[in-house]
């Protein structure tokens, strides 16, 4: 699903590589269709900072941490056909 690609790839970005390694998981999905998605509809999310900041938090608590990511679909002429709300989970994994 494309709404959860687009909050997926900024938390995979802040994982990468990361020290301690930190598992991640969607533990919700909803959404909120407007229009019918027709031809090229783009997912886009804002919320790289507070998923950052989230993760942050897990690593600093040592606790499962979790963020409701929004991403909004457009379609070509820019009008809103959907809005996903992505629940991602973040735990440090101390399996290594």
């Amino acid at each position: 699903m494309a709404g959860e690609m687009s909050t997926g790839s900024l938390a995979m970005m802040h994982l990468y590589k990361r020290t301690p390694r930190v598992s991640l998981l969607v533990v919700k999905i909803e959404g909120e269709y407007f229009k019918k998605a027709t031809g090229r509809t783009h997912f886009t999310c804002n919320d790289g900072a507070l998923i950052k900041q989230t993760i942050q938090e897990a690593i600093d608590t040592k606790e499962a941490r979790s963020v409701r990511a929004r991403s909004e679909g457009k379609n070509e002429n820019g009008e809103v056909v959907a809005v996903f709300y992505i629940t991602w989970s973040f735990k440090i994994n101390l399996k290594i």
